[in-house]
């Protein structure tokens, strides 16, 4: 082969790799590298989070963001189990504090507050008009389990109140408390004000005035895991809290009935 060819096939060999090398993990020229965001998130969150993780994929070329949603201190467990995670969003600070205290996550930051309200399915069958009714043997009322956020909040409520609730059943979310409601299997049960929005029509609000005894403070923090995966990860989680906690984030929020941090 002569000097000319030679260089002829070198350059052509380095054109391939060049061309290759643009390509991205689907083949197509200068296509994005595809990443995945997990956030996990109290299960009162879903809908806001939802739409803004749409929001979020279409400014972020190739990221899809995984969320999953729960009660905060089941979602606390699996982090501290090493479940994988990059955000996490808490209905409460207590489990927050539990993950920060084990250094499994950055500084907190407040984004949103919420507050309980009682609520009945429609017709009101219980005839609940009042906080002490909630205490009424013939009275069946839904309530989340005393180590969720909003199960700590009711017993601060009912604390404050000096009412023993007829409590028949304890549950792990705010949703299941709304899906016992919704369904008549329960007279009564306490959510958060924004599930009883979302709620619409397949509840009644009884508005109690007790209930603004427990305020509820939502905080969000960056898992350590996503710093562990390296810096672009963590960016990209660092992103995600900008988000909730920036003007999109904070209108969506308000819009779905959540309070001002």
């Amino acid at each position: 082969m002569s000097a000319a060819a030679r260089v002829t096939a070198a350059l052509g060999s380095l054109a391939l790799a060049v061309g290759l090398t643009a390509c991205g993990a689907d083949g197509e020229p200068g296509a994005p590298e595809e990443r995945t965001l997990t956030v996990l998130a109290a299960a009162s969150l879903r809908d806001v989070f939802t739409d803004l993780a749409a929001d979020f994929e279409a400014e972020h070329d190739g990221v899809t963001v995984s969320l999953s949603f729960a009660g905060s201190s089941d979602l606390g467990d699996q982090i501290l189990a090493g479940a994988p995670a990059d955000v996490f969003a808490s209905a409460d600070e207590r489990t927050m504090d539990r993950i920060v205290d084990a250094g499994d996550a950055s500084d907190p930051v407040a984004f949103a507050t919420n507050t309980l309200t009682v609520v009945v399915p429609p017709g009101n069958p219980g005839g609940v008009g009042s906080f002490a009714d909630l205490a009424r043997d013939d009275v069946k009322v839904v309530v989340c389990a005393p180590e969720v956020p909003c199960g700590s909040a009711t017993d601060a409520v009912a604390d404050a109140a000096g009412v023993t609730i007829h409590r028949v059943s304890e549950e792990a979310s705010v949703t299941d408390v709304l899906g016992k409601v919704t369904t008549g299997e329960a007279d009564a049960g306490l959510v958060y004000v924004t599930d009883a929005t979302l709620a619409g029509d397949d509840v009644e609000v009884v508005d109690v005035p007790e209930t603004d005894a427990a305020l509820n403070t939502y905080p969000i923090a960056v898992v350590a895991a996503a710093a562990d995966a390296g810096a672009e990860q963590e960016e990209l989680a660092h992103a995600w809290v900008d988000l909730v906690t920036g003007e999109t984030g904070q209108a969506a929020l308000a819009g779905a009935g959540f309070g001002a941090p």
